[in-house]
């Protein structure tokens, strides 16, 4: 009998998981598809909102009391309505920013909202007071994370399964969750890399968790726009000068700034002049839609929990001098992201004879605008740029960002303001697996970041032949991938 009884639980939780499968299969939609959902969508409202409110700076202490956060008038219905009125179509909220504390009730901490005198869930009421108006709901999740010393040289293994918590529970509490926007990782000012917290681990275990959740990753400060590098999405943050070519952007993109002077409230906020309807509509909002980019405005409620009257009344401007057009413009063409670590910036690099200080280590250094390696202007034939590893490794893309732009000296005939056109005429990729060199059957790109994919192949070196170029020529950076 107790035989019979488990093999009935057995095939009933089967049958749960084959029902749960299918229904996930079904729903699920193409990467493309999502993108193009995301840009339809075209307005937001990004809801800077966390214990820096409560401290007078963004970047509070990392060991400030939960105490400080007691936001005793919150109203998440108030911030609705308030997108609702401007025309947003969807909202952003801050769940954990760079010092940490998290506004949900997490079991991963206890620096959260349930140590403070609140003790709500605002991440749920957030979500409930956004849905019942019919906006799509966005998070906010930041790597960096200065309380539990998730930083720079100090990342441990355990912080990778610590960030997984975290996001499990934001992706399994709160129903589906359109957009995850992710925060101080890999960038110049939080130097997390996609080694140290892996990338790859990540960003498979949001889709494993919800299929259909797009990453924003803020890395635009770094990898260059050509390309989808580690995101889904390219997200701009335009107060710290990061600017997107509306004359030639052609990925799903997102860009923003804050109504007032500072992502997050500060006490002053009351008596001072947000920017226009007028300027937000006329000089962000519309021609970034035009470029394939959603807008993404931040406002920031206060520490009592309410948006202040004057962002309250601009946004109802912006709602009465702007009316979501429908469906955006289609993009041209489908770029499949690169979540693989580049296999190059770790290994060995070699070259043909480079020009003065511009030598093939500059190829690799993880810096895709500073240094390059030029070729030697005495040697105009036989230029090579090559790639060693230790031992034979698989791979199936390999990659080049070209130099267009001279940002740490002085180069002839370079100018960083001019539109690309590439001094790279003719060249090849050639894999040498320890035995003989095979030339890969590639097509001429002209691009300034190029990506040639084909079949996994094991390789000991990868060897970009410079077949034909004119001066100035350079190369920023070689990338190498297992995609």
């Amino acid at each position: 009998m107790k035989s019979v009884l488990s093999l009935l639980v057995i095939a009933i939780l089967s049958f749960n998981c084959i029902a749960k499968s299918t229904v996930s299969d079904r729903n699920k939609k193409s990467l493309e598809q999502l993108q193009q959902d995301f840009l339809d969508l075209r307005f937001g409202m990004f809801i800077h909102f966390n214990i820096p409110t409560s401290s007078g700076h963004d970047w509070p202490d990392p060991l400030q009391s939960p105490e400080v956060f007691n936001p005793t008038k919150l109203d998440c219905n108030q911030w609705a309505d308030a997108a609702a009125s401007a025309g947003m179509t969807y909202a952003c909220l801050t769940t954990k920013h760079h010092s940490g504390f998290c506004i949900w009730p997490t079991k991963t901490t206890d620096y959260n909202v349930m140590s403070s005198p609140f003790k709500r869930d605002i991440v749920k009421e957030y979500v409930d007071a956004f849905r019942k108006r019919g906006l799509k709901i966005f998070l906010y999740y930041s790597i960096l994370d200065t309380h539990h010393n998730i930083r720079s040289g100090w990342i441990q293994k355990k912080d990778t399964k610590f960030i997984k918590k975290q996001l499990s529970e934001l992706l399994t509490n709160y129903g589906d969750i359109d957009c995850l926007i992710i925060d101080g990782w890999d960038a110049s000012w939080s130097r997390i890399s996609y080694e140290e917290v892996p990338f790859k681990e990540i960003y498979n275990h949001v889709k494993s968790l919800q299929p259909n959740c797009l990453i924003s990753e803020h890395n635009a400060g770094k990898y260059p726009s050509e390309q989808l590098f580690y995101t889904d999405v390219k997200h701009y943050e335009q107060n710290a000068g990061q600017k997107i070519s509306k004359e030639t952007n052609d990925l799903p993109a997102q860009a923003g700034i804050p109504i007032d002077q500072f992502w997050f409230w500060k006490p002053d906020y009351s008596e001072k002049k947000v920017k226009s309807a007028e300027y937000i509509v006329n000089e962000n909002l519309i021609p970034l839609n035009e470029a394939h980019c959603n807008f993404i405005l931040s406002v920031a409620p206060s520490a009592d929990g309410l948006l202040e009257d004057n962002a309250v009344t601009e946004l109802k401007k912006i709602g009465k001098l702007w009316k979501h057009p429908g469906k955006s413009l289609k993009l041209s063409v489908f770029k499949t992201p690169i979540i693989s670590r580049n296999l190059a910036k770790t290994a060995k690099m070699n070259s043909s004879w480079s020009e003065d200080i511009f030598i093939s280590d500059f190829a690799n250094d993880d810096n895709f605008v500073l240094f390059s390696w030029i070729p030697s202007s005495k040697n105009k034939e036989d230029n090579f740029l090559e790639v060693v590893f230790e031992k034979p490794t698989e791979i199936n893309s390999v990659g080049f960002v070209e130099l267009c732009g001279w940002y740490g000296g002085s180069v002839k005939g370079y100018d960083s303001n001019k539109t690309f056109e590439t001094k790279l005429k003719n060249y090849e990729i050639h894999l040498w697996d320890g035995k003989s060199w095979e030339k890969l059957p590639i097509q001429y790109d002209a691009g300034r970041v190029r990506i040639h994919d084909f079949k996994t192949r094991k390789a000991k070196k990868v060897r970009l032949l410079i077949k034909d170029y004119q001066d100035p020529f350079g190369i920023s950076e070689m990338m190498v991938y297992k995609q």
